[in-house]
């Protein structure tokens, strides 16, 4: 799924579109047990209450693609009578109303998801009349052929809000606030199916996570029977030492930069896009050959690429630089420096010693004392 097809869903989440049908929960303590289940008509609740969980669900659908939001196809295994998809299928087909296929799914949850606190686990069943788009990209609400009927899961910490002193109104005094439970925004989720190019997906779903380095590996290995991707900071882990081990003794300052500006030309040129650029094997050979890196160190790519990342990996762009700031690291010196000035950094020999060298055109601060820049002596006449 992309941001416009994820945004697509995100708008249901409100009371002039709600698709929602049914919502299904419950509270687990941190010995993991069940304490507490709902089963309700979602527009049954108490409008205070749809309005709370409208805000949950925006949540399991917020942050960046690749990074927060992940697309996971299922492993042809997983889509046999017996497999994980299939479970989900049935799953979403009941319309949660089997409690024995919910019990089931609140079990495969409490014993794989890798939290030892309380917490709330939300299901919701919709069902999305898909509109059709006229040639001006406008929606045409009453001509539907299509229907989008699907599942999403929010799992959201619940913790006791803060101690502190209140005013009582009947007594008119200050006294100490009693605590209570609140549910908080979803640390994970998952949408089933996906809702791709706007239609149904059977073969993929989209995985939440506040913390894109907490993939929570034995939720999607074994209640959905997907493999665990690398997450933002893995694959930026993956690709330095791609690079490092690719380009050997080649490694130099230009081509690095060079690397990290090419980079952020192609983040640029698709920022309009609804999903960031990725990069398989090939992609990443032509981005080392452009930044300078000779066809003779990039003899055996596919054998380092493969052994390194991983053959079917691809890795996000975005999440493999920054364009707001390049570091320049030593064992004691860090430079800061906007990727569009790196050209003001450049690494020099004197006198048998490594410098880097910063030019310096404009005003120094020290600890926000400014100082006078160095200049050359004035030579006589």
């Amino acid at each position: 799924m992309n941001k416009k097809e994820t945004l697509e869903i995100r708008k249901q989440f409100t009371n002039e579109n709600c698709a929602i049908t049914r919502i299904c929960g419950c509270y687990v303590d941190a010995e993991k047990q069940i304490r507490t289940e709902l089963k309700e008509a979602f527009l049954s609740l108490p409008e205070e209450e749809i309005f709370k969980y409208y805000e949950i669900f925006r949540k399991t659908l917020s942050g960046t693609i690749g990074k927060n939001l992940l697309n996971m196809e299922f492993p042809l295994a997983q889509e046999m009578p017996d497999g994980t998809q299939s479970w989900l299928l049935k799953l979403r087909d009941s319309r949660l109303t089997d409690d024995v296929l919910l019990e089931e799914f609140y079990e495969k949850i409490i014993k794989n998801y890798a939290y030892g606190e309380n917490y709330y686990i939300i299901l919701i069943h919709a069902a999305y009349d898909i509109p059709k788009k006229a040639e001006d990209g406008m929606e045409m609400f009453d001509a539907s052929d299509d229907t989008y009927e699907y599942l999403m899961c929010s799992i959201c910490p619940v913790k006791l809000d803060k101690a502190g002193l209140c005013y009582n109104a009947e007594k008119n005094s200050i006294e100490d606030r009693s605590r209570d439970w609140i549910v908080q925004a979803p640390d994970a989720g998952f949408l089933f199916p996906a809702f791709n190019d706007r239609n149904t997906d059977l073969h993929s779903m989209l995985y939440y996570t506040k913390n894109p380095e907490n993939l929570q590996p034995a939720l999607m290995e074994e209640v959905f029977g997907c493999q665990t991707p690398l997450s933002a900071k893995g694959q930026k882990e993956t690709f330095t030492e791609l690079v490092a081990e690719t380009l050997g003794s080649t490694c130099d300052y230009e081509t690095v930069v060079n690397i990290h500006e090419n980079l952020n030309e192609l983040i640029e040129e698709k920022k309009d896009l609804p999903e960031p650029p990725t990069l398989t094997a090939p992609e990443v050979k032509n981005l080392l050959a452009r930044s300078g890196a000779s066809e003779e160190v990039l003899e055996h790519f596919e054998e380092q690429y493969n052994s390194t990342a991983g053959e079917k990996t691809e890795f996000v762009a975005t999440n493999l630089t920054s364009t707001k700031s390049m570091e320049v690291k030593t064992p004691d010196v860090i430079v800061k420096v906007s990727p569009e000035k790196a050209a003001l950094l450049e690494t020099r020999m004197i006198d048998g010693r490594s410098y880097l060298l910063i030019q310096i055109d404009d005003a120094i601060e020290v600890n926000g004392v400014p100082v006078q820049a160095i200049r050359a002596p004035e030579q006589d006449d």
